[in-house]
């Protein structure tokens, strides 16, 4: 036994500048007795108290199910024919049909149905066609939700949902037009992906689940993501067809049902689309909708089981009869949002026709005419009592407008049923908190949950909404952990700050979901020409770094000195949320975070390189091309910004270029472009431009070529004004002349052929057992050329490590041949300085030579008009090695079967190899051999045995010394040989390069301006006098080194110059984005997809206007809206009435005052009759009625007495809707308002703060808006 006590004492205080309000609630003890024995229609209701009886339960079973899960079985069987609980004799167990404990009784539900474990549970496999298998159990009908929410997620391993979908409606004779049950299809999917949502349905092969279950088959046909889809089908057990399948008592699973329709005889067949199934049993057999309680509770339960989060729950309602309208007045209990699809049938439309009605329209007549309408034969069955009982409960549903969301299908509207839901979700979320930033919330992340952002910018983010950027973090890491683009540009323009938002605890959060670290994704992808982006803070900053780069801003003569800032280099959101978008390969969200970078020309560059890293390491090949594709997309950022800053300011964009960027680990963007090979970037005639300031470095771009030469002579002539420069000192200009990469490129072509033509004079001349002064000074020279790239290797201004550096120098194919004829001459010179290797020495020298030429081609590659020539040239040197691989193969094939044919055991290597190789080649260039025929063929010309070295062996020869070989053989090989060879595989060669010609030279320009930039590298870091003087220069490199001079350091105060240059790259950004959104707009295609998206959203708008206006009044409460106008009581007309299994008569609005028409029902519990009746006298003699009218309930219920139930509470005096009133008893209130002028009192009452969000009943919440209206303030 229980006993249930209330006492309420509660002060509501409402506070203002100079007074103090107290009101005081207080309520009368009660209690309430309840006796399970007693019948519900002779409950005393004396308000002491309750008992409550549950069944206890047991455990025989080792497993969870068996041990937590039961089912129901009829224990007394009371016929001989036929049990009442509907299940046929041998269905029941032997104790149940003699049973000793209920000789005399009569069947009760109650009492003769008993719990006991499960035995049907496991996994289900469908016959036929697909072999559909699911999850199910058999459960009691008293089964803890709590049981079956484990069951659900332990047990069978579902993943908690986002949302519930409850579908219900109509089982039988169930039809959808073709156009309904597309956008229902389309709707439910979609709604169940985006969100993660269970659908919950009937589960039974009939009427709506069957259209349920078809929608998922679709989707598991079509998606290649199986399973993904969570459809549980909540069934009575007593109605499943074939059933006793099911039934394992040997514990043999899984279970093979078959889906036989024929004999079901009343029966449903389960639906195999189904993935899980939970059969309710009662007990009984044949009755349908014992599932719907627990199925209501399971709903209630997974919905509130997380404090703090509430789980939406959506009803969605297709056709239905009258269980289906109990379901939705269940669900409108339970505070569910229930969507009606209107052209449905039936219930729905009965629903659908009333909803936009005010509720005194909404009459008994109505609803009668309305179902039968939509009922049509069926509602000949409907008794006249039914009707009421359904206008009731519809009146009831349509009151709480907040919660019923109804789809209507028109010609103009094409939305899907999701759109629908949509609206229900945020009709709940709007319904759940009446004010205040909760309310915003809950539709925010509705909103972010759905990837809705039009909603979010039209309903949640207006002008009335003020947000504070640290109540929008959570919505901000929401919208990066979904994946909501759209989210993080809306946040980011609502108040979200990146700095406030983006601290390094949420940096590495969200790089642990990618599996990467935050300090090392420059450093790993960016490979190690930058500082790391995230260093401590004792770790040094070198700071010669970048040494080159300073020096080529010195070269066009800037007066700016670029400074690092070394506290921006650690702290950058804009920059690490962008990195964190790129390592993704995110481009919509890259995007949104390029646009918050500072320096956005670096972070394109440098995301090109990122994802051409990635690309490269990337083992699928379509996401490596979507990485190089998202990288190009970068580069053309990167262009379209610098060619805006090109446009508006020269000197400013050639600043940019070369700006030391201490956000992208202390390089610059002219590094990133070069690093991540971005041709196109380096090809831009601004960054060409640079560089050919750079090249001429102190003298003007404008000389002519000529002039140039003539100074480097006659460096006199620079003082006469015959070559351009800048206003310098006669020292400075003449630094200036030989310092200037251009003189120097000059002067080292100029020594590089006078290097060949000393080198040519000695092995052809010169070339003595004795090196003669020449050959000495040749040496000597090369001596000069192996410092200098030992230099080039050493020499590290980007700080890149003697392994990335050495790396960097092998890539270069000029290097290569540098190194090669080194090593030729240094191989070749040990050779000649021996006597037996002094021929064979000279032989490697003149090899040498001939690299040494090769090598003077770098030369021509600063000429615009050579330059892409030599680059078509190496081009086609790679292809023609892969072509001489395939030529190989028929040269060696022809050549060895040729020999072996011809000449008979030739042990002689080298004639083997002439014939064989070097014949079959000269073939292809018509020298053809003279011994494949007899005619041309020549006794002398070959010896007999092989043995004059001069000539070669003569093929296999008859007693008549003619050849023996088969002639017609010979002839067709070397037909079908020229057939192959020198057709088709050297036609084939000039396709090959006909195709690379016209590949490269599309692209020839680009690759060259590319390729000039390492070549401007090159001399402008190397010494200025040529080789053999530059000898000096390494000497004089060499010493400095040994003796360094400490280096001066460049100040980390962040100029205002560098601020404003880039404030100013900002909105050249900002110009760029603005033109390209504008030549989108412009093509017929978006212009297309504009007007869709703009009708879509209209439409949508369209339907939110249409909404009721309880979803608007969102500072009125539920409570409060519920209320009729003309007085009625709502709260007291509940068909439920409180702390009992009791059940009001329906009473519908137009019902309850007294003076209605007479009606009389055979009911215990009321009656409609006027108090004018002489018989009515009589039955109400001596006692008082409800003076709002009837109630739906006689006597006085919890209430402690008939009449008038006072209770002082706060204002105003008079009668309260509330739930426990009757005909005969009811609740009157009286509100006292008490003004104190201090806080202190020393009585028994307490003092407590309340506001809207205060949990309050509906009386108390107006009384209180009574009391601070009076003293004019708002509550």
């Amino acid at each position: 036994m229980v006993l249930i006590k209330n006492c309420l004492a509660t002060v509501f205080c409402c506070r203002g500048s100079s007074l103090l309000s107290c009101s005081v609630l207080s309520a009368r003890n009660t209690s309430v007795h309840y006796s399970s024995s007693t019948p519900p229609s002779k409950v005393a209701f004396t308000m002491e108290e309750m008992e409550l009886v549950q069944p206890q339960t047991g455990a025989d079973s080792g497993s969870w199910i068996k041990e937590n899960i039961r089912k129901r079985e009829c224990c007394f069987y009371e016929k001989e024919d036929e049990c009442k609980c509907g299940n046929p004799k041998s269905d029941h167990v032997y104790e149940a049909i003699k049973p000793d404990n209920f000789t005399g009784e009569s069947w009760n539900k109650d009492r003769h149905v008993r719990e006991f474990p499960t035995d049907a549970f496991g996994e289900i496999r469908f016959g036929g066609s697909g072999q559909k298998t699911g999850k199910y159990a058999r459960v009691s009908t008293d089964t803890s939700p709590e049981i079956l929410y484990k069951l659900l997620t332990e047990q069978w391993k579902l993943s908690p949902p986002n949302l519930l979908i409850s579908v219900t409606g109509g089982a039988k004779n169930f039809y959808l037009k073709p156009r309904l049950k597309s956008m229902f299809h389309r709707g439910l999917i979609k709604v169940a992906q985006t969100t993660g949502a269970w659908i919950i349905t009937g589960g039974t092969q009939a009427g709506v689940m069957k259209r349920v279950g078809r929608a998922v088959r679709d989707h598991a046909l079509s998606s290649s993501m199986q399973g993904q889809i969570v459809a549980i089908g909540i069934a009575t057990w007593g109605i499943i067809h074939n059933r006793d399948a099911l039934v394992n008592r040997k514990d043999c699973f899984p279970a093979n049902y078959e889906m036989d329709i024929r004999g079901q005889e009343g029966l449903s067949s389960l639906n195999k689309n189904h993935t899980h199934f939970l059969m309710v049993d009662d007990g009984t057999q044949g009755n349908y909708g014992v599932e719907i309680e627990l199925r209501s509770s399971l709903e209630k339960y997974i919905s509130e089981r997380n404090s703090g989060v509430t789980i939406p729950v959506v009803c969605v309602v297709l056709d239905g009869g009258p269980g289906t309208l109990n379901t939705i007045h269940n669900a409108m209990l339970n505070e569910t949002q229930c969507v009606i699809l209107e052209g449905s049938g039936r219930i729905s439309d009965v629903i659908a026709q009333v909803a936009g009605l005010p509720l005194f329209q909404v009459t008994i007549a109505l609803i009668d005419q309305l179902m039968k309408k939509f009922f049509g034969q069926e509602y000949k069955s409907f008794s006249h009592f039914k009707i009421i009982e359904w206008t009731k409960k519809i009146q009831d549903i349509i009151r709480k407008s907040h919660l019923l969301t109804v789809f209507r299908i028109s010609e103009d509207n094409h939305r899907d049923v999701d759109v629908a839901i949509l609206q229900a979700l945020l009709k709940a979320s709007r319904a759940s908190e009446r004010l205040g930033i909760k309310s915003l919330k809950g539709q925010l992340e509705l909103a972010i949950a759905w990837n809705r952002v039009d909603l979010a910018e039209t309903e949640i983010f207006t002008e009335e909404s003020q947000w504070k950027s640290s109540e929008l973090h959570w919505a901000m890491r929401l919208a990066l952990e979904k994946n909501r683009p759209q989210f993080v540009s809306l946040l980011l323009e609502n108040g979200v700050t990146l700095k406030d938002f983006l601290d390094k605890k949420t940096l590495g959060e969200l790089y642990q979901k990618i599996s990467m670290s935050v300090s090392n994704v420059v450093f790993q992808l960016l490979s190690s020409f930058t500082d790391a982006l995230h260093q401590p803070p004792s770790s040094p900053v070198k700071m010669q770094k970048h040494e080159e780069t300073l020096a080529l801003v010195s070269s066009m003569g800037s007066q700016t000195q670029l400074r690092e800032n070394n506290m921006d280099a650690q702290g950058n959101p804009g920059r690490d949320l962008f990195l964190w978008a790129v390592v993704q390969s995110n481009k919509e969200l890259a995007e949104i975070a390029w646009e918050q970078c500072k320096d956005c020309m670096s972070a394109a560059l440098a995301a090109s390189k990122i994802l051409k890293t990635m690309a490269e390491e990337e083992s699928d090949a379509d996401e490596a091309e979507d990485m190089r594709e998202l990288a190009s997309h970068f580069e053309d950022h990167a262009i379209g910004v610098f060619s805006e800053c090109h446009d508006n300011d020269e000197e400013r964009a050639r600043k940019l270029l070369v700006r030391v960027s201490p956000s992208w680990g202390r390089t610059t963007c002219l590094r990133l472009a070069l690093e991540a090979d971005d041709k196109t970037f380096v090809a831009q005639s601004g960054v060409q431009a640079l560089l050919t300031q750079i090249w001429c470095g102190g003298l003007s771009v404008d000389n002519p070529v000529w002039r140039v030469l003539i100074c480097m002579v006659f460096f006199p002539l620079i003082y006469t004004g015959f070559l351009r420069q800048k206003p310098l000192s006669c020292r400075s200009r003449l630094v200036h002349l030989y310092s200037s990469p251009q003189v120097k490129f000059y002067w080292n072509a100029v020594s590089h052929f006078a290097f060949l033509f000393l080198y040519a004079v000695v092995v052809m001349i010169d070339f003595q057992a004795t090196p003669s002064a020449g050959e000495m000074l040749l040496y000597v020279w090369l001596l000069s050329l192996v410092c200098e790239e030992v230099r080039q290797v050493l020499y590290d201004p980007d700080g890149f490590g003697f392994h990335k550096k050495a790396k960097m120098y092998i890539n270069d194919l000029w290097n290569i041949l540098d190194v090669l004829s080194i090593i030729l001459f240094a191989i070749g010179l040990t050779f000649r300085l021996t006597t037996e290797l002094f021929y064979v020495g000279k032989i490697l020298l003149c090899i040498d030579f001939v690299v040494f030429c090769l090598r003077f081609m770098a030369i021509f590659t600063i000429s615009s008009t050579l330059g892409p020539k030599i680059i078509t040239v190496r081009r086609m040197v790679r292809d023609m090695f892969f072509f001489m691989f395939l030529l190989s193969i028929w040269v060696v094939a022809y050549g060895v079967a040729k020999q072996g044919i011809l000449i008979h055991n030739d042990n002689r290597l080298d004639w083997i190899v002439h014939g064989a190789i070097y014949e079959p080649y000269r073939i292809i260039f018509g020298d053809f051999p003279k011994n494949i025929d007899y005619a041309a063929f020549d006794l002398d010309s070959c010896s007999m045995n092989g043995t004059d070295p001069l000539k070669p062996k003569c093929p296999v020869l008859n007693e008549n010394l003619t050849p023996a070989f088969p002639e017609w053989l010979t002839i067709i090989m070397l037909c079908v040989y020229l057939l192959f060879a020198n057709i088709l595989l050297l036609n084939l060669l000039i396709a090959i390069f006909n195709f690379t010609f016209q590949t490269v030279q599309d692209n020839t320009d680009r690759i060259w301006k590319f390729q000039r930039y390492e070549l401007i590298q090159e001399y402008h870091s190397r010494p200025a006098a040529p080789p053999p003087f530059i000898i000096f220069s390494h000497f004089y490199l060499l010493v400095r080194n040994m003796f360094p001079v400490k280096a001066s350091i460049i100040s980390e105060e962040f100029s205002n110059e560098e601020q404003q240059l880039l404030s100013w790259e900002a909105l050249m950004k900002d110009r760029y984005l603005l033109s390209t959104k504008r030549k989108k707009n412009q093509s017929m295609e978006r212009r297309i997809l504009d007007t869709f998206q703009k009708s879509h959203l209209l439409l949508f708008s369209l339907s939110l206007s249409s909404l009721p206006a309880a979803w608007s009044a969102a500072d009125e409460s539920t409570e409060t809206e519920t209320e009729k106008e003309d007085g009625h009581h709502v709260k007291a007309r509940q068909l439920h009435y409180p702390n009992s299994k009791l059940t009001r008569f329906p009473v519908p609005e137009e019902k309850v005052p007294w003076e209605v028409f007479n009606f009389h029902h055979k009911t215990t519990t009321s009656c409609w009759l006027p108090t004018s009746q002489p018989h009515c006298k009589t039955l109400f003699i001596g006692f008082r009625l409800n003076p709002r009218g009837r109630t739906g309930i006689r006597g006085r219920g919890t209430l402690s007495r008939l009449g008038p139930n006072r209770s002082t509470e706060l204002v105003c005096e008079g009668y309260v809707d509330d739930c426990r009133n009757t005909d005969n008893a009811w609740v009157e209130i009286t509100v006292l308002n008490i003004h104190l002028e201090s806080t202190s009192h020393n009585g028994a009452l307490q003092w407590q703060e309340v506001s809207v969000k205060t949990r309050l009943h509906s009386h108390q919440r107006e009384f209180l808006r009574l009391v601070a209206k009076l003293h004019n303030r708002r509550f």
